[in-house]
């Protein structure tokens, strides 16, 4: 986790369990690293000033700012809070990422393409035309799990003003996601979903490596594997034995990418 004061700069381990923190959700760009936010000060001058021009070392120090606002202490962001260059970390972050977003007492959801001052809440083609009429972050893989995973979900446009809570925009969400509300306002647990309802929040949604489309939704269905980038659509197969070997729900082998997100309707095909 990085301490919330942006002038100090500190990255600290500590227990998710027993420690009060923020975390950030986001659509990733021009990001910062946790080798260059480690190493900031003993870089050259002139890239010390280029990391600090990146979109996404504003990213981290507002979200600091608001975090120190809001009087957390500690903030966890995913670009500069996990070692990529160790596969290890990795994948022992990837396992526990939804722990991770469900245990921050907030999620600060930066919403990078939105302009205006107020919540989208109407499907506008002409503005986010890459995505479905809606801002990017609400078709991408990982922020699935970042959306339905947190108690307190706050939400900010480009230039961090404050748009929006999970709670209040419930109904909107559900529009935009298919995600029922009671899951979006108290979580997953207790609700009977079935495996195939679940699945079909991510039908649509994309990732850039192949293999995150299974690797995000271990959180949702609480399965653990190992991470094989390179592996391809194996790994959807893998995450599916998973499920099967925790879940008696058959819906699973009815789940078609192609139907409606409610998960009403299904045809049979096991993923291949």
């Amino acid at each position: 986790m990085q301490e919330n004061d942006p002038e100090r700069e500190i990255l600290k381990e500590l227990d998710d369990g027993g420690t009060h923190y923020a975390i950030l959700s986001h659509r990733w760009g021009a990001e910062v690293s946790y080798k260059e936010m480690t190493g900031l000060m003993k870089l050259e001058e002139q890239k010390r000033v280029e990391v600090r021009q990146r979109a996404g070392y504003r990213k981290i120090i507002e979200s600091c700012k608001q975090a120190m606002k809001d009087e957390y202490k500690w903030l966890w962001i995913d670009t500069c809070c996990i070692d990529k260059r160790s596969s290890a970390e990795l994948s022992e972050a990837i396992n526990s990422m939804y722990r991770w977003y469900q245990n921050a007492q907030v999620c600060y959801v930066y919403l990078n393409d939105v302009d205006q001052s107020t919540f989208p809440t109407q499907q506008d083609k002409s503005k986010f035309d890459k995505s479905n009429g809606w801002p990017e972050w609400f078709v991408r893989g990982w922020t699935l799990q970042e959306l339905i995973a947190p108690k307190r979900v706050e939400f900010f446009n480009k230039d961090w003003v404050h748009i929006g809570n999970k709670q209040r925009f419930a109904p909107t969400l559900e529009r935009t996601t298919g995600i029922p509300s009671k899951v979006l306002t108290s979580g997953l647990a207790g609700k009977r979903l079935s495996v195939a309802q679940i699945m079909s929040w991510a039908a649509e949604r994309k990732t850039t490596r192949v293999e995150d489309r299974a690797y995000s939704l271990m959180g949702l269905f609480g399965v653990n594997m190992p991470m094989l980038y390179g592996e391809g659509k194996r790994a959807f197969q893998r995450l599916q034995l998973e499920i099967i070997r925790g879940f008696t729900d058959q819906s699973i082998f009815a789940w078609n990418p192609q139907m409606p997100r409610t998960g009403s309707g299904y045809i049979g095909m096991y993923s291949r």
